[in-house]
C-alpha cells in the first residue's frame, strides 16, 4: 500500500469514528430544546435503540428526530418501516426546518464541548486501530475526510487522537456539497492517481455509482460501520470492496 499513486477519501462516522452514542446524546439534548416533555437525560435503552436505527441516518441532525420518535414509543422496526414520513411529520408539527435543526444540533455539540470537552471526546472513540492506521497512512499517501459532519467536530476528534489533517482536506457539512460532488472534485484534482472511497452507508455508495464521472473510483464498503445485515447482503452483489476493520487501509491493489 506504500504508494503515492493512491488517494483515499474516507467517510468519518461509521468508518473512522464510532460516534453513535454521542450522536444519540446530542440528538436527545437538542430534542429537549424543542419538546419540553423530554427528560434531561436519555434512558440507556433508547441510546441502545438509536444505535440500531443509526444506519438510517445520513446527517447527524437527524438524531434529533430519531430520538424524539424513540421517546414517543416508536419501535426500531416501526422507524425502519416509515422513517422519512415520520421524520417529516415531526418537522411539520413543530414548524421547524432542517436548517434550523442543523444549527441546533451544532450549537448543542458546541455547548457540550465547552462544558466538558474530555467527556465529549470520550464519547467519540475511533474504531480499534484506526488512529494507528491513519498515522501510517499520512506518511505515504494523500487522504481526505468526506463526511456529512460539521468540519470543526471532525478536526477536534482527529486532533485528540494525535492525527493532523489540513482543513482543506476535510469536506464536511459546511461545504454544502453532496459526497458525489466532493468526489468529482477530488477526481479532477488527482487525475493521475487512483481514488479509493470508503463508506459504511450502502445508499451512499449506490448513489456514487449513478455518476459516470466517478466510474474510476474504487468503492470500499465498511462492514464494521452503521449498516444492517441486509445492507451487507446487497453490497456483496455489487462491485464494491467489502472490508472488515482488520483489513482496512492495509493493502489495496
Amino acid at each position: 500500500m506504500n504508494d503515492d499513486s493512491i488517494v483515499y477519501a474516507l467517510d468519518f462516522d461509521g468508518v473512522l469514528c464510532d460516534s453513535a452514542v454521542e450522536t444519540a446524546m446530542t440528538g436527545w439534548k437538542a430534542a429537549g430544546k424543542i419538546w419540553n416533555d423530554m427528560p434531561k437525560a436519555a434512558p440507556t435503552i433508547l441510546i441502545d435503540h438509536f444505535r440500531a436505527v443509526r444506519p438510517l441516518i445520513e446527517t447527524g441532525f437527524e438524531a434529533i428526530l430519531a430520538m424524539r420518535l424513540l421517546f414517543l414509543g416508536e419501535t426500531v422496526a416501526g422507524i425502519y418501516s416509515d422513517y422519512a414520513a415520520k421524520s417529516q411529520n415531526l418537522l411539520q408539527e413543530r414548524q421547524i426546518s432542517t436548517d434550523e435543526l442543523k444549527k441546533l444540533f451544532g450549537a448543542t455539540r458546541d455547548h457540550w464541548i465547552a462544558a466538558d470537552q474530555a467527556e465529549w471526546i470520550a464519547m467519540n472513540p475511533l474504531f480499534d486501530g484506526i488512529a494507528e492506521k491513519l498515522q501510517r497512512l499520512g506518511q505515504h499517501s494523500t487522504w481526505y475526510v468526506v463526511t456529512t459532519k460539521q468540519e470543526r467536530f471532525v478536526k477536534q476528534i482527529l486532533q485528540a487522537h494525535a492525527i493532523e489533517l489540513e482543513d482543506e482536506k476535510i469536506f464536511g457539512l459546511d461545504r454544502n456539497l453532496s459526497k458525489p460532488e466532493v468526489l468529482k472534485g477530488l477526481v479532477q484534482s488527482h487525475p493521475a492517481q487512483t481514488l479509493y472511497f470508503a463508506e459504511d452507508r450502502l445508499p451512499t455508495l449506490l448513489n456514487v455509482q449513478k455518476h459516470a464521472e466517478l466510474d474510476s473510483i474504487k468503492l470500499i464498503f465498511a462492514l464494521w460501520g452503521y449498516n444492517t445485515p441486509e445492507d451487507k447482503t446487497l453490497a456483496a452483489a455489487q462491485p464494491f470492496m467489502l472490508q472488515g476493520l482488520e483489513d482496512f487501509l492495509e493493502s489495496e491493489s
